[in-house]
């Protein structure tokens, strides 16, 4: 067998080949990424400054629902209101900080466990002082509430 014959067929195959293969769709690169290419933006959202764990300072303190309630020493100062950062103590209860819903420098609603005369029950309480720690206003919330706001002042 002669080189050439067995050349022939070969070249015709590589041929075939080669011009099928042009015909065929061939795959595309992928297309980079250019500085014109929509960015796709985060949405940065702030989380939410974490609720204190105490009672603001600007409420802590002596207040009285009248003056002699800052001044008896006799143990009668029936209104008497002493608030530190966990407590209210009251002339014959105690309530303990519990949930506290919102709060400010100022202000502060939360849950409070009021125990006092061999009771115990739950108040929702509001504090305010709406003039820089001169006058505290009190409002509670809950079954065992007393209806209306009591306005105390600071105690010197």
């Amino acid at each position: 067998m002669n080189i050439r014959t067995l050349a022939a067929p070969l070249s015709l195959s590589v041929a075939l080949a080669l011009g099928l293969s042009a015909c065929q769709k061939q795959p595309q690169p992928e297309a980079s990424a250019t500085s014109e290419a929509p960015v796709e933006e985060v949405a940065t959202q702030a989380a939410p400054a974490p609720l204190p764990t105490a009672i603001p300072e600007g409420l802590r303190g002596r207040w009285g629902m009248v003056a002699a309630d800052c001044t008896s020493t006799a143990g009668d100062a029936k209104g008497l209101l002493v608030i530190d950062d966990k407590r209210l103590t009251f002339y014959e209860a105690v309530a303990s900080l519990g949930t506290i819903k919102s709060a400010s420098a100022n202000a502060i609603e939360a849950d409070f466990a009021f125990s006092g005369e061999g009771q115990s029950w739950n108040l929702d309480v509001a504090l305010s002082s709406p003039d820089g720690g001169r006058t505290l206003v009190r409002k509670d919330t809950g079954p065992d509430a007393a209806p209306g706001t009591l306005t105390y002042k600071k105690c010197a």
